[in-house]
C-alpha cells in the first residue's frame, strides 16, 4: 500500500528558523499545464496519475528529457526569499531505451539563470536526485531540501555551470556568481536528464509526472521500499535521518511495519531493512 506524507519536521525547522517561507504549491496537473512541459511536449491526461491527472512525454531519439517551467512564478524568479525550501516530483518511467535495450538515466533538478552575453546559455546550480529507470516501476518521488537559498557557497552535492574548468574542464560556476546568487535570478527551472558536463546518444523516453512541488516540506511516496525512505534511488546515512525526522514527528510514513501507530516497533522494522538494504 503506498501512502502519502508531508515532511512536516521540516516546515517546523523553517518555522523555527524565524524565516518567512513562501506558498507551498504543487502543480497537480488537475488545472492544465500551469507551464510546465516534458522537452515541449505537454499532454495532459486525466487517469493514471499520483492520483488523477498528470503529464505524459513521449520523446523518440533524443540526447535527454528536459521537464522544465520558465513562466509559473512560484518555482522561479527570487527564491532566496523563501526561506528554507523543498523541491519535488513524481516520475513514472514506462520506458527509457537506447539502441533498443532499457537503460538508466540520472536525473538532476537544475536552477537556471540567463546569461545572453555570456559564453553559455545560462548560469546554473544543479543537484542529483537519483535514478530514472523502468525497473524500479510505480510512482517514485525525487526531492531536495535547500536548508540555505542564501549560501555563498555551493552546498553539499551541488554544482554549477556557466564556466569550466581550464584542466578537467568539468563546469562550474563564473568566478562571479555564487549559488545565492543564482536562486536569487531564476530564470527557468528543469528536472532534466542532461547532466552538465556529459553527453548521450539518442535516447527514447517514456515517462510522466506529476505532483511538482515547492515549499517547505517535502512531499513523498513511503511504503514502496522502507530501506530507501528517502525515495532517491540508494540505501545510506540520508535515508536514517529522513526516517528520525518523521519518526520523532509521529509522521504517518514513519509507520514503518503498516500497524497503525508510531513506536520503537517502526525503528526496529526500519533498521532491519536497511541494513539488509534491499527494498523487497
Amino acid at each position: 500500500m503506498k501512502k502519502q506524507c508531508l515532511g512536516s519536521a521540516l516546515t517546523a525547522l523553517a518555522l523555527m528558523a524565524g524565516v518567512a517561507a513562501g506558498q507551498d504549491t504543487t502543480v497537480t496537473f488537475d488545472n492544465g499545464t500551469e507551464g510546465w512541459s516534458i522537452s515541449g511536449r505537454d499532454q495532459i491526461i486525466p487517469w493514471d496519475g499520483n492520483p488523477g491527472s498528470n503529464m505524459w512525454g513521449e520523446l523518440i531519439d533524443v540526447f535527454g528529457a528536459d521537464i522544465r517551467n520558465d513562466s509559473h512564478r512560484d518555482f522561479i524568479g527570487d527564491l532566496t526569499q523563501r526561506g528554507p525550501f523543498t523541491l519535488s516530483i513524481d516520475i513514472k518511467v514506462n520506458s527509457i531505451t537506447f539502441w533498443g535495450s532499457e537503460v538508466p538515466r540520472d536525473l538532476v533538478v537544475e536552477l537556471r539563470s540567463f546569461t545572453p552575453d555570456g559564453p553559455y546559455p545560462w548560469v546554473s546550480v544543479f543537484y542529483p536526485l537519483g535514478t530514472l529507470t523502468s525497473e524500479r516501476g510505480g510512482w517514485i518521488r525525487y526531492g531536495v531540501h535547500i536548508a540555505d537559498p542564501n549560501s555563498a557557497a555551493l552546498p553539499a552535492g551541488w554544482g554549477g555551470t556557466g564556466d569550466e574548468d581550464p584542466e578537467t574542464f568539468e563546469p562550474r560556476l563564473p568566478p562571479d556568481r555564487t549559488f545565492a546568487s543564482v536562486l536569487a535570478s531564476v530564470d527557468e527551472i528543469a528536472f532534466t536528464t542532461f547532466v552538465p558536463g556529459w553527453f548521450f546518444g539518442f535516447t527514447n523516453f517514456d515517462i510522466q509526472i506529476d505532483n511538482v512541488h515547492i515549499g517547505a516540506g517535502l512531499g513523498r511516496l513511503c511504503g514502496a521500499c522502507v530501506a530507501d525512505y528517502n525515495n532517491d534511488g540508494g540505501v545510506d546515512g540520508q535515508d536514517v535521518e529522513a526516517f528520525f525526522l518523521d519518526w520523532q514527528d509521529s509522521a504517518e510514513c514513519a509507520d514503518a511495519n503498516e500497524d497503525g501507530g508510531i513506536d520503537g516497533a517502526d525503528v526496529e522494522t526500519f533498521f532491519r531493512a536497511w541494513e539488509d538494504g534491499g527494498c523487497g
